[in-house]
């Protein structure tokens, strides 16, 4: 009987054990809790930034694309009217004359001029040695039966086993006759135009990469060369592209793997654009943002553990306090009160630990969330955060002027001073401009070398002696190699222009646009 009393007895836990346990068990918890959260919520952050950069950078390739084929059949539609004009053009003449167009534009690998009875009369380079050959490819019998202007399919020559796109235009005699037409080619696995401008390698160091579809579901370029040509109809992403929609979303390749895609298809050819990242260096981002929070975090709370096991009797009412709090952290924004000293010491030194510990992780996190909204190059706001105030402005009714501004002939600065060169452009831009308006205005990249500027409770007149203030300012430094650096500008004011976002950027990018057409470097007012 008394054996039995004492081994239940000595079964019990003491208090001091018991609220050790609970109190370990809670602050384990509560950082299990707190890291699942910012996991999640990283996870989702990454996921929404990484699908959004990829359809930026689909997008913008496709519309490249685009206006590249557009390009490309203006200057057959310019040649063919000349040919169709030079009727008494000799053989050399016309030789010389597609060197000439092939050289100058550089945007086919070869051209040839083909009469209409699908005979090959000239060709450049001349080392293909077609001439005088007949025209016997599937493509070749449809731009000879149309007469109309023409881009094939992707398809494989007979002779070379190439893989080509053909664009033609055909050109009639003055009487209005048939009498042949003008062709140009892109080698798809050989270096041409569009490799010189997406580059020949399109993987990114962070595993990011993009490819190119044909309308057919063929793959025209991707950064395994041997899958160029390869059917990639079964891909979901490729369906889409193929009924000429454009988005986003993870997908699963061909290999199986989880990959995070942004598409676009393009107007001019039915062409597809796709940029995807892997799912596997998203991970590892995960993995870095854990390591952080663990830095951060769970160092002040194994210390937190370590002071809780000396003073246990007394952290009951702090600690409930300190576990609502945490609940909270990761799913709402957390306003710290003030701290009330607490009548123990031990406890007032563990809430003060706490508070400190999560106040540095919420600061962790508005850093990570400041650097999403901010533009790396030139430190000034991005488009997201740009198109955030403007709605938010034109909710509340609040008037404001926009100022849309661009850097005049930035390309050429590019292409002639290298990339380098171009960033310090942009950089200095930007420095001018948040250096030439008031301390509330909002400055922003919008892309590329294009910036905009909300002046909120300005008037058109006012806007515009800020905006000149802006153009005579970038026009007087000075930049390396002694660049003439201009903007030009168009501006829109809310709500005496347009009431809505859309409509108020429009008009005040047509006034930009009114602005470059009108000889640059200059200001322009979206009219009343």
């Amino acid at each position: 009987m008394h054996k039995r009393k004492y081994q239940g007895q000595r079964s019990k836990l003491s208090l001091t054990t018991l609220l050790i346990g609970l109190v370990s068990l809670s602050v384990l918890l509560t950082s299990t809790i707190l890291l699942a959260a910012s996991y999640e919520s990283k996870k989702l952050s990454l996921i929404d930034t990484t699908l959004q950069l990829n359809y930026t950078n689909a997008n913008k390739m496709s519309q490249t694309i685009d206006s590249l084929f557009r390009s490309m059949r203006t200057s057959l539609q310019y040649s063919a009217k000349s040919l169709s004009g030079n009727h008494k053009m000799n053989d050399v003449d016309q030789d010389e004359y597609l060197d000439l167009l092939r050289n100058s534009s550089n945007y086919f690998n070869s051209m040839a001029i083909i009469d209409e009875k699908g005979i090959i009369q000239h060709v450049s380079p001349k080392r293909l040695g077609t001439i005088g050959k007949e025209v016997s490819t599937l493509a070749g019998n449809e731009l000879m039966i149309s007469q109309t202007p023409f881009l094939s399919e992707p398809y494989r020559l007979s002779n070379s086993g190439r893989l080509i796109v053909i664009m033609t235009q055909p050109f009639f005699d003055n009487t209005g006759k048939y009498r042949g037409v003008i062709a140009g080619t892109i080698y798809l696995q050989d270096h041409n135009v569009l490799t010189m401008i997406f580059g020949s390698n399109n993987v990114d160091s962070d595993g990011a990469y993009y490819y190119i579809v044909g309308a057919d579901g063929q793959l025209l370029f991707h950064p395994d060369r041997n899958r160029i040509g390869e059917d990639v109809t079964a891909n979901k992403v490729v369906k889409k592209l193929i009924q000429g929609k454009s988005g986003k979303g993870p997908v699963i390749n061909t290999k199986g793997e989880e990959m995070l895609a942004g598409y676009s298809s393009v107007p001019a050819n039915g062409w597809g654009v796709v940029v995807v990242s892997s799912s596997a260096v998203l991970n590892k981002q995960l993995s870095s943002h854990i390591k952080n929070i663990l830095w951060y975090v769970l160092l002040p709370f194994v210390i937190l553990l370590l002071i809780v096991i000396f003073i246990a009797h007394e952290l009951a009412r702090p600690f409930v306090y300190l576990a609502n709090l945490v609940n909270k952290l990761g799913k709402e924004k957390v306003e710290f009160p003030e701290r009330k000293p607490h009548w123990n010491r031990e406890a007032d030194l563990l809430t003060k630990t706490v508070l400190l510990a999560l106040a540095d992780y919420q600061k962790h996190t508005d850093q990570l969330t400041l650097e999403a909204l901010t533009d790396s190059l030139t430190g000034l706001t991005n488009r997201r955060n740009f198109e955030s105030t403007m709605n938010q402005w034109i909710t509340v009714g609040q008037p404001f002027s926009l100022i849309v501004m661009d850097v005049d002939k930035f390309k050429f600065v590019n292409d002639t001073y290298g990339h380098q060169v171009g960033d310090d452009v942009l950089k200095l831009v930007a420095q001018v401009i948040s250096s030439s308006v008031r301390p509330g205005d909002i400055c922003c990249r919008y892309g590329g070398e294009e910036f905009v500027v909300l002046l909120a409770n300005t008037t058109v007149n006012e806007a515009y002696i800020i905006a000149e203030r802006v153009r005579l300012a970038v026009e007087q430094e000075e930049v390396k190699h002694a660049l003439p650096i201009t903007v030009s500008q168009g501006i829109a004011h809310f709500p005496s222009h347009a009431n809505n976002s859309d409509r108020l950027f429009h008009l005040a990018d047509q006034a930009l646009y009114e602005a470059k057409e009108s000889g640059r470097n200059q200001t322009v007012v979206t009219p009343e």
